[in-house]
């Protein structure tokens, strides 16, 4: 898991949450604002064009939700301009 330096991710109680998920923790740089840019870019995307459209019922139900959108349209049919107009999978 990939994140900043704020308190809440350098915290004992999380450092223990991740180690007992089995997750290795990676930081940003010290003041190096983008280091996380791309995952902050698509998750206001993701939530411009997903999250905010929909009403979910449950927790299951977002989860597939989110997944259906990240691998069938997010990662197959949305271009992207960073990337000379193809979609991840036409640059893969």
């Amino acid at each position: 898991m990939h994140t900043d330096l704020g308190s809440q991710y350098t915290s004992e109680d999380f450092e223990v949450a991740l180690k007992e998920a089995k997750i290795q923790q990676s930081f940003s740089r010290k003041g190096c604002p983008y280091d996380n840019a791309c995952v902050e870019s698509f998750h206001a995307t993701l939530k411009k064009e997903e999250v905010y459209q929909t009403s979910y019922i449950d927790f299951e139900t977002a989860r597939l939700a989110l997944f259906n959108y990240i691998e069938s349209w997010y990662n197959r049919r949305r271009i992207h301009g960073a990337i000379h107009y193809l979609t991840p999978q036409q640059l893969e």
